[in-house]
Order: structure tokens, then C-alpha cells, then sequence
């Protein structure tokens, strides 16, 4: 008998081919929601400003109640909110697309959609990321995460908006939305599939106190304070929060005038380029979970983000499109492989019961900077050239990543901390206390 690749072996899991195969439907659901809404807000009369205003307005709601989706998902059944969150957005996607259809659908109608949607996101995504360690031994996170890792570029940011695009086309906005819908019923199905059981050496995280503010805010500062007595959280934390601020707004924003102006490319190149960044994601995440998890697992993965962005200088140096999307493919896959080894040490040296508040607060953490970001990359590369941001863009997270490992020495946590054998406990005894 053939033996299964490491990198697929998670998928022996009955429970975790569930929660992967609801995942995977529910992102190529918010991919085709994206495409349906933008030209949906364009048949109601609507501009950029509109659609700017209604997105805008998610991400509201996605920041407002992400923390609060961290305590969430440490205090109840993990499961349970990512199939009330599924339930909400599915419900909120039937209505408006049933109002689109009669023809009584309001720009106003999809911003408020858009903020229930986006906090549905906040509660189903620290869920996710407590839920998987009760589905699969440790020595498969790594491969669970790069399982993850490969699966949301191509069905968010391809199959998603693809298959919006072409009911768009054949039908109608109000049909593509009401088929995002069903997507979230689908995976609220596998979720209610599911038999949950914490797998061998993990138990149940039980909640503390009653229900209210200050319980929540007491939860909230427990989460943070955790995270301040760790170093290795703290200092990746800020290397995220600087490296957001860089990047983002290059790629967002200035990539598709580096594309025009650069190389006299249009839209369709433009697309290209951004399916290589997609694609090389998807490649790195699944190469770095067919091994194990790198015995200098810090070191590696902050040099994959800092070094990684290297070639973001060749982006904004390049005379041919072939040179972007290389460089923008290694960028990708870099990221992604980070990621994937960063899902897994939330997963390995974080408490179980306080996984949920660390990875909401993970996720304010990368988010925090994007609006700013994209704000100030449009005036910089005026002011000195797309060229030089793009130069910046990809020198200064190397040295920020270089900074973030030897200021607080990670060199030395992760020597102190092995996570390369699968019996290893989450928890050494230098790790700060759960509670």
C-alpha cells in the first residue's frame, strides 16, 4: 500500500476533513461574495466611493468584534460559534440576495450586510484556530496549517472569484450572492457533521466566569498579558505590525501602476501578476508542511517574511512582467510558508485556553496597520517614485526581522523550547503560566 505524503496525512482524520472540506467552501464563498458585491453596488448606481464605503464598513465589524471573537472562542464550544457565525452569514447573503432578485435592495442594505459578515468573520476564525488541536496529534498540525495554507489562496482569490464573476455574468449579482449563501449552509452542514473529540494529551478548554463586560475585559487582559510575559509572541506581534505597514500598501495599491507605467501592462497583466502571488502561496505553504517543523522554527520563520520580501525590490526595478510575477511567487510563497509555521506554534506552545484570545489578537495585530498602509503608499510613491517604495518595501522587513529575533533573543527561546519531535509538550516549564 502506497503510504499517505505527510503533507496529506491530517486528512485521515474524519472530523478534520469535515472542518477542511466546510472551510473550503465557505472560502470560495467569501471570494464569490467579493466579486458579487462589487458589481452589485455598480448595478444599484454606485462609484468607488460606495463600494469603498460598504467594504470599509466589513472592516468594521471585522475589528470591532475580533477580540471579543478571541474570548468567544476560549470560553464556548468552538465548534458551536464557527456554526452560529456560518448561520449569520448565510442568512445575511439569502437576504440580500432575495432582496437584489425583487429588486428592493439598497447600497445601505449591503453596508449593513457587510458589518454582519464581517463580524461572523471575528467569531468563526479564532474558533477555527483553537478548534483544529482537539482534531489532530501534534505532529500534524504543521501539515494541517500548511493544508490551510495552500487551500485559501486558490479557493478565496481564484476559484471564489471566478465562479462569481461567471454567475455575474450569466445571471445576475443577486444569483452570485445567494449562491455565497449556500456556501456558508454547506459548511455550517460539515460543521454539524462533526464528532468532536479532543485528541491524546489535549482537553477541552473550559470557560471561566459568567457571561458580561467585565468578565470579557478580564478575559481580554488575561490574553494580553500572556502575550506581553511572551517574548516570542510579543516580538513576532511588532514584527507584524511594522511588517504590515511596508508591504501592503505596495502590493495593494502601487503594484498595478508599477505594471502600467513600468511595463505599459493592463488589467489582464495585472491579473497575472496577482495570480503568481496566489499561486506561489499556495506553493510555499504546502512545501514547508511536507517536512517538519524546523528545529530554529523562529529564526525561520521571521527570515522567511523579512528575507522573503527581498524581491519586492525587483518588482518596482523590473522591465518585464516575467520579472514581476517571479518575484511576486517567491514573495508569496515565503509569506505563506511563514504563516504555516506560525499557525502551528499558536497551536503547539500556546494554552488551550487561551489559544482563542491570542490568535483574535493576532489577527487585530495584522489588520491594525493595512487601512494606514494603503493610505500612505499612494502619496510616498508620488513623492519619491514607486521605484524607491518598492526598494523600501523590500529592504526594511529583513532588518526588522533581524532586529525582532536578536533584541529579545529568539535564537535562544527556540533552543529552549524544541518543537521538533511530535511527543514534545506544548508547554515547557519556562513558558508563562495559563492562568
Amino acid at each position: 500500500m502506497t503510504r499517505m505524503p505527510a503533507a496529506l496525512r491530517p486528512l485521515r482524520h474524519r472530523d478534520f476533513r469535515l472542518l477542511w472540506a466546510g472551510l473550503a467552501v465557505s472560502l470560495v464563498g467569501s471570494g464569490l461574495w467579493l466579486v458579487a458585491l462589487a458589481w452589485q453596488v455598480i448595478s444599484l448606481g454606485g462609484g468607488p466611493a460606495q463600494l469603498s464605503l460598504v467594504t470599509a464598513v466589513y472592516s468594521v465589524g471585522l475589528l470591532a468584534f475580533l477580540l471579543v471573537g478571541g474570548v468567544a472562542a476560549d470560553r464556548l464550544p468552538q465548534r458551536l460559534v464557527m456554526l452560529a457565525a456560518d448561520l449569520v452569514r448565510a442568512a445575511v447573503l439569502l437576504v440580500l440576495g432575495a432582496l437584489s432578485l425583487s429588486g428592493d435592495l439598497r447600497i445601505w442594505h449591503l453596508a449593513v450586510g457587510g458589518l454582519v459578515i464581517g463580524a461572523g468573520e471575528a467569531f468563526f476564525i479564532p474558533s477555527y484556530t483553537a478548534l483544529l488541536p482537539r482534531l489532530l496529534p501534534e505532529d500534524e498540525f504543521l501539515a494541517a496549517n500548511g493544508l490551510e495554507g495552500t487551500l485559501r489562496p486558490l479557493a478565496q482569490q481564484a476559484a471564489g472569484p471566478a465562479l462569481g464573476g461567471v454567475a455575474v455574468a450569466a445571471l445576475s449579482p443577486g444569483v452570485a450572492i445567494l449562491a455565497g449563501g449556500l456556501t456558508y449552509l454547506v459548511s455550517a452542514g460539515c460543521l454539524l457533521a462533526m464528532n468532536v473529540r479532543p485528541a491524546k494529551g489535549h482537553a477541552i478548554p473550559n470557560g471561566s466566569g459568567a457571561p458580561g463586560l467585565v468578565s470579557i475585559f478580564a478575559d481580554l487582559r488575561e490574553g494580553f498579558g500572556y502575550v506581553r510575559r511572551t517574548s516570542w509572541l510579543w516580538a513576532t506581534l511588532l514584527f507584524a505590525l511594522a511588517f504590515v505597514l511596508f508591504i501592503i500598501g505596495p502590493l495593494e495599491v502601487l503594484l498595478p501602476f508599477a505594471i502600467r507605467d513600468n511595463l505599459g501592462g493592463g488589467a489582464d497583466d495585472y491579473g497575472l501578476a496577482l495570480a503568481a502571488f496566489g499561486v506561489g502561496g499556495a506553493a510555499g505553504a504546502l512545501a514547508i508542511s511536507s517536512g517538519r517543523l524546523p528545529r530554529r522554527y523562529l529564526t525561520v520563520m521571521l527570515l522567511l517574511w523579512g528575507l522573503g520580501s527581498l524581491p519586492f525590490a525587483a518588482v518596482g526595478l523590473a522591465d518585464a512582467l516575467w520579472v514581476v510575477c517571479v518575484a511576486l511567487f517567491v514573495v508569496g510563497a515565503a509569506f505563506s510558508a511563514g504563516m504555516v509555521i506560525w499557525g502551528t506554534l499558536l497551536q503547539r506552545r500556546v494554552p488551550g485556553g487561551l489559544r482563542g484570545r491570542v490568535s483574535s489578537l493576532d489577527f487585530f495585530v495584522s489588520l491594525a496597520l493595512m487601512p494606514v498602509s494603503m493610505a500612505i503608499a499612494g502619496p510616498a510613491g508620488a513623492a519619491f517614485g514607486l521605484t524607491a517604495v518598492f526598494l523600501v518595501a523590500g529592504i526594511v522587513p529583513g532588518l526588522l526581522a533581524v532586529t525582532a529575533i536578536l533584541i529579545p533573543r529568539l535564537d535562544r527561546d527556540e533552543l529552549d523550547h524544541p518543537l521538533d519531535h511530535p511527543a514534545t509538550h506544548e508547554l515547557s516549564a519556562t513558558d508563562p503560566p495559563a492562568r
